[in-house]
């Protein structure tokens, strides 16, 4: 079970990257603009935000119960975790970066909200989103990562 959603966890990442650049060039474009917040804007949004948030439940249950996460923590003691820099990287960096992005995911749906503020609640959804990209792209185990990476798509 838990090799099925660490494939699961691995392949939505790719749904959140892709949703959440079609996010960033949507309200990007909507910055420039008096045009108002739109229905495929909204369901963008929902989509990335509902998706981030099954990742998020998946990578904690993954952190709970998986050898990389708490039980790692406790066998060892924290101190000794944070010394090595690939447990420390998916004991604690991982799962805060991806939290801090995923709470950015979700602040910047609702900031991108539809207003009377013209293009200004699409230049905060945008920062937002933008923001959340790059910590996403930091904290990913991308497979070139020495020591860290993982497969480009799952199983792979």
């Amino acid at each position: 079970m838990y090799n099925g959603l660490l494939h699961l966890h691995s392949l939505l990442r790719w749904v959140i990257f892709i949703l959440l650049i079609i996010a960033i060039v949507k309200h990007y474009k909507g910055m420039n603009t008096k045009s108002g917040y739109t229905a495929g804007d909204r369901k963008v949004d929902l989509f990335l935000m509902i998706s981030a948030h099954v990742t998020l439940l998946v990578g904690l249950y993954q952190w709970f119960a998986g050898p990389w996460g708490l039980k790692l923590i406790q066998d060892k003691g924290f101190s000794e975790v944070m010394k090595n820099s690939t447990e420390r990287f998916f004991a604690v960096e991982h799962m805060v970066g991806m939290i801090i992005a995923i709470v950015l995911i979700t602040v910047g749906r609702a900031a991108g909200k539809p207003s009377n503020a013209g293009g200004a609640q699409h230049r905060k959804a945008f920062m937002m989103f933008l923001i959340a990209l790059i910590i996403l792209l930091v904290a990913v185990p991308w497979p070139f990562r020495e020591n860290l990476g993982r497969g480009w798509f799952p199983g792979v």
